[in-house]
């Protein structure tokens, strides 16, 4: 796979592993005492390690609208790779030639660490969707496939941002942004959008049958994988030997069909030797199409079952495999209204359904008692969109480029919209996280105008302390359940609970069989010894225990079916 090189790569590649791990600080709460629902102002690079412990693998959705990186000098949201913040990194992680690179190499810099850290926090079954325009889109396309692999790639999705075009516009217009969409593993499927009045007008009942139907294709591709389905079925008014056209096989398998034809006339199965007919159907040589594969023939004399087959056109309600023209024509297939399920998402989403730019300026006027707080904000139904075909009621949808919060006011509509639990985390670096982010989202639970609030409530958090040290060493500052979490998510890549109600303050908890103990007290030494085994209740053969220093010999550790890893030497650095 060819792979995006540019300056500075080598130096951001792994820069993720290096980034220090902070904890989160609380700061307060809006809405309730305790919240899932974050929003963390910090660099959203070591906000997204900060959220590893509690979220790696359990992200379903991710949204991002990141800097699109047009060459204008002057900082705003969408252009951030001229930020003083990001010069400093760049010349702290890429080095003195940061200050030479091109602004395209200072965004690739920029976003890949990110990416990476993204990737880790997605579930399994989850979709990131990034927003970008065409500055950035072939790059951030190839820097997406070495980070989430080709297979992953899901769409190139054309959102029209606009609903109106300026007279005095020139060259070619672009109406549309690009929303590039990966999956966490292969083969991801969206939900199904609910289905419009239009897409149900489709569906008739021509023949009384018992639910609506549409005509539909009676064939399905793969004739060379699946030759047990190409074989011919005798038309009951006409006679002819219908077989599926070249390199399609029939949709269903021969004993149903054969099961559905005998709704028409009296049919049995009969080997007409078709073998070189077969093998055309199926693209192969006549000596290798599959032996043995019969026809569905009628069991009686043409004029006997033709007359059979008008008395089922006549009546009604005829079978699932029909025929046009009042018996005499092709042969087609009813799909059901009631087993189409919903709409199936384009790549096409038009501001109709998505709403627009000038949509979503409307909305934090309206939020902001008509002042214009910020610049290029997202319409809340593009998000709420997303959410639709990749989250679901109980999802965790997350956003570090928050901007104006639009992504969790999306959130917050919809769970009140369908008594949904989903919740979101927004990261902003920038001095407005609180002053318009969390401000926006506070005012969405509130109410605004005469906007009814959503209800709600969210964590508002900074980044504090590092775990450890530049040299290594625990932090003195950062609380000791903090240092637990960590040490635990180490071990296990699992988040942490909590110390079990009555349990001893050292202990970690239980996984895969064994039992972790982190020993630590930042005014004093502690040592593992006979005493505080003494203290350890009864528990599995295994266990881990850190502490600042063992006393036992090897023969005693492993007498006790214990792991002594010191502190800090053996905590893993993540």
């Amino acid at each position: 796979m060819p792979t995006l090189e540019w300056i500075g790569k080598d130096k951001v590649i792994n820069h993720h592993q290096e980034v220090p791990f902070r904890v989160l600080e609380k700061k307060y709460t809006v809405g309730a005492d305790e919240s899932d629902n974050l929003i963390i102002r910090g660099d959203n690079l070591e906000a997204l390690k900060a959220l590893l412990p509690r979220y790696e693998g359990r992200v379903k959705c991710v949204y991002i609208d990141p800097p699109y990186n047009t060459g204008n000098e002057g900082w705003v949201y969408n252009d951030n790779v001229n930020d003083p913040r990001i010069r400093r990194w760049l010349g702290a992680v890429v080095g003195k030639e940061g200050e030479d690179l091109s602004r395209h190499d200072k965004w690739l810099c920029m976003m890949y660490p990110r990416l990476r850290l993204l990737h880790r926090l997605l579930s399994p079954a989850g979709a990131i969707f990034i927003s970008i325009d065409d500055a950035e889109y072939s790059n951030l396309k190839a820097v997406c496939d070495e980070i989430f692999g080709p297979d992953c790639f899901v769409s190139n999705i054309s959102w029209q941002r606009t609903y109106s075009t300026r007279n005095d516009s020139k060259g070619i217009v672009n109406e549309v942004e690009h929303i590039l969409t990966y999956s966490r593993r292969p083969g991801w499927n969206p939900n199904k959008l609910p289905r419009t009045e239009e897409m149900d007008a489709l569906y008739k009942n021509p023949d009384n049958d018992m639910e609506p139907w549409a005509s539909d294709n009676p064939f399905a591709p793969g004739a060379a994988t699946h030759q047990g389905m190409v074989y011919a079925i005798q038309h009951p008014f006409t006679g002819e030997m219908i077989y599926p056209t070249n390199g399609r096989c029939w949709t269903f398998g021969q004993g149903q069909m054969l099961e559905i034809m005998s709704g028409w006339t009296a049919y049995e199965l009969r080997d007409l030797h078709d073998e070189e007919a077969r093998a055309i159907v199926c693209g192969v040589a006549a000596e290798e199409v599959r032996p043995g594969v019969q026809a569905i023939a009628l069991a009686l004399p043409l004029k006997e079952a033709a007359a059979a087959a008008r008395k089922v056109y006549k009546r009604g309600q005829w079978p699932r495999f029909y025929f046009t023209k009042g018996g005499k024509g092709g042969i087609r297939r009813k799909t059901y209204l009631n087993s189409v399920g919903g709409k199936p998402p384009t790549n096409l989403w038009t501001y109709a359904e998505t709403g627009h730019t000038d949509e979503a300026k409307k909305e934090m006027l309206a939020i902001f008692d008509g002042r214009a707080a910020f610049d290029t904000p997202k319409p809340r139904r593009l998000v709420e969109f997303v959410l639709k075909i990749a989250g679901d009621p109980d999802s965790i949808i997350l956003d570090s480029f928050a901007g104006s919060g639009t992504t969790a006011h999306a959130v917050l509509n919809m769970n009140k919209a369908d008594g949904g639990r989903r919740r979101f985390i927004l990261v902003e670096m920038m001095d407005y996280a609180e002053s318009i982010t969390a401000e926006r989202v506070r005012r969405v639970i509130n109410g605004y105008g005469s906007t009814e609030g959503t209800g709600g409530n969210f964590t508002f958090c900074e980044l504090g302390p590092t775990v450890m040290t530049a040299e290594g060493l625990i932090n003195p500052e950062t609380p000791t359940e903090h240092l637990m979490e960590y040490v635990w998510y180490t071990e296990t890549r699992q988040p942490w609970a909590g110390s079990p109600t009555g349990a001893t303050p050292w202990r970690l908890g239980l996984w895969n069989g064994t039992e972790y103990y982190f020993y630590y007290e930042p005014c004093r030494p502690t040592a593992l010894d006979e005493t505080f085994l003494q203290t350890l209740p009864t528990g599995p053969a295994a266990r881990v225990i850190y502490a600042d220093i063992c006393t036992l010999s090897a023969a005693k550790l492993k007498k006790y079916g214990v792991l002594f890893k010191k502190i800090p030497r053996d905590i893993t650095k993540i």
